[in-house]
């Protein structure tokens, strides 16, 4: 198969260097479109080879001198008008993370990936910015899996994205000592069990190597077995559902007569009990009107036929469609939402059981809940394995509550109100720690959990301030400046940047420690 695709793409190689060159025969449009179509399918891919690099040029160069008619003419096996044609958002927006200034602990965040500019860069990206912030002495970095994907980004738009090979030897060539490696995928699979093989060959290149949970966690032998993770992320993503279709709550979008369906990928993994095990765990919430299906229709029962008979009979007459995916893709946009026959809304609204079938494209990588579980799981990985903050205290040694906790830095200037004696209030839930603390004054307008200088990059997600009200010793109140701060552990110092009313950011050192009930 590998010498077969190699010999096709230097086919076209060939063909285009002979047909547009100067002095070729004069190509006629199903031609000039043939030569597009066949340069896409040479990358269209799941290897990567010496050729990808060139192909992908080759391919746009081609793309870009057809005429509007023959751009519409470009067909092949994977090859149609909106490889390069669909537009997808603004690919400037993403940032591949992919430079080498590691530094000797880095996390590796590794996704299956999308083309879909818009949908990567909020929701691969929106996981990898919250443990980035989580963690400001890591380096994080992206890999994706699908060379398929790597390839068109490339080739549309110019942006490289490592493969996991690529990113492991960047690691090693970098001097990365401590590895932690966070897959975004939801569960146990064969892309779990892919990239866990694929670390077992860099095994003795660093010091330390640990891979964290996917976000569904363990899978469990049946239907029945659900787990914290499970519920976490069906709580997030119903909350989500039910706040994106303008609702108050659940028990109102069941009183309207509406079914959320929530699409996976499906897979024929033994992990695609994982499925079953979440529409376990939305009866067990009392999600009675919430139904899991997927585009593979593995397991059987989630194939959209049989979510469709599902929600008739459970005599629901409107339905919402969203994406149980971490990223809102290609199958979120054209599977899910396409006009196409075989479309899951095309699908829906065919049975004509349905008086409305709208769709939401919205990854689950942009819900807070859900990067705060891939957090979570970062942590375990890192605290599990002894790295950076091993010797402090980590959420993992805390139970879920509040907490009272000393707040630090290494500044007259920035400080706890005087009403507090230091003290800010400690939040831990499934792993995740976040401090507030209220400032002296409203002087202090932003926080940015890492450097100054990142703070200032497009893109970076400073915190916005609350205004909370002091009572002081005298009686008297004031309105100031609070923050919640997310803590990447106790009794060690880490990041914490900020900027004034006049605009000037400053790095500082801050320590959260000494938590108490």
């Amino acid at each position: 198969m590998k010498k077969k695709l190699l010999t096709l793409a230097l086919a076209c190689t060939t063909a285009f260097t002979m047909l547009s060159g100067c002095g070729g025969a004069k190509m006629s449009d199903e031609e000039r479109a043939k030569e597009v179509a066949d340069l896409i399918d040479a990358i269209y891919v799941q290897e990567r080879t010496d050729e990808t690099d060139e192909l992908c040029k080759k391919a746009k160069k081609a793309w870009d001198a057809l005429s509007e008619k023959q751009k519409e003419m470009v067909e092949g096996e994977n090859a149609d008008p909106d490889y390069f044609g669909r537009d997808t958002g603004d690919a400037s927006k993403d940032d591949p993370l992919n430079s080498d200034d590691i530094g000797e602990n880095e996390i590796l965040v590794v996704s299956f990936g999308t083309s879909f500019n818009d949908s990567r860069a909020e929701d691969i990206s929106g996981v990898e910015k919250a443990i980035a912030a989580a963690y400001p002495d890591w380096s994080v970095r992206r890999a994706f899996t699908a060379q398929i994907i790597i390839n068109h980004v490339q080739a549309r738009d110019g942006e490289k994205i490592d493969n996991v090979d690529q990113a492991l030897e960047r690691a090693v060539a970098n001097g990365v000592k401590n590895l932690v490696v966070q897959p975004t995928h939801l569960m146990h699979g064969a892309e779990y069990d892919e990239l866990t093989a694929a670390l077992e060959n860099y095994a003795d290149k660093f010091e330390s190597v640990s891979i964290a949970e996917p976000l569904l966690g363990e899978v469990g032998s049946d239907a029945t077995v659900i787990n914290d993770d499970k519920k976490a992320v069906a709580e997030a993503v119903v909350d989500a559902a039910v706040k994106s279709a303008g609702f108050a709550s659940l028990s109102d979008v069941e009183a309207d007569g509406t079914a959320f369906v929530f699409m996976g990928h499906g897979t024929a993994h033994t992990a695609k009990v994982s499925y079953s095990q979440m529409a376990t765990q939305m009866k067990t919430l009392g999600y009675d009107n919430v139904f899991i299906g997927t585009v593979e229709g593995e397991p059987e029962e989630t194939a959209c036929e049989n979510i469709i008979e599902e929600v008739k009979k459970a005599g629901y007459k409107k339905v919402i469609l969203r994406p149980l995916m971490v990223v809102a893709g290609d199958h979120a946009n054209n599977d899910m939402a396409g006009d196409d026959d075989d479309s899951w809304k095309s699908m829906f609204n065919a049975s004509g059981a349905f008086d409305s079938v709208d769709c939401q494209i919205e990854g689950l990588g942009r819900i807070d809940a859900v990067k705060a579980l891939y957090v979570a799981h970062t942590a375990a990985a890192i605290n599990g394995t002894g790295l950076s903050g091993a010797a402090a205290t980590g959420a993992a040694d805390l139970a879920d509550g509040e907490y009272q906790a000393k707040f630090t830095t290494d500044s007259s200037m920035f400080h706890i109100n005087e009403a507090y004696n230091n003290m800010g209030t400690l939040t831990v839930k499934g792993g995740v720690m976040t401090i507030h603390i209220s400032l002296p004054s409203e002087n202090i307008v932003n926080l940015y959990p890492g450097l100054a200088a990142d703070a200032q990059k497009d893109g970076a997600q400073l915190l916005q301030p609350t205004k909370d009200e002091v009572t002081y010793d005298d009686g008297t109140t004031e309105t100031v400046n609070g923050f919640d701060v997310p803590v990447p552990y106790l009794d060690k110092e880490f990041d914490l940047a900020l900027v004034g009313t006049k605009g000037t950011w400053y790095d500082h050192k801050v320590v959260v420690a000494s938590p108490a009930k």
